[in-house]
């Protein structure tokens, strides 16, 4: 998408990732996730 105002052009493009960047992003969510079905035990549990 480009924008031209007054003498300035602003463009912006849409950021791919890379491989690695996806791969860590998915495994940063799996432990996420781990932390929160632990954490729904543990208050199951007190209540």
């Amino acid at each position: 998408m480009t924008l031209n105002l007054i003498f300035i052009t602003v463009t912006i493009k849409k950021r791919t990732k890379t491989i690695e960047e996806c791969m860590n992003e998915e495994r940063i969510n799996k432990i996420i996730e781990q932390y929160k079905m632990k954490h729904t035990e543990i208050f199951t549990r007190v209540l």
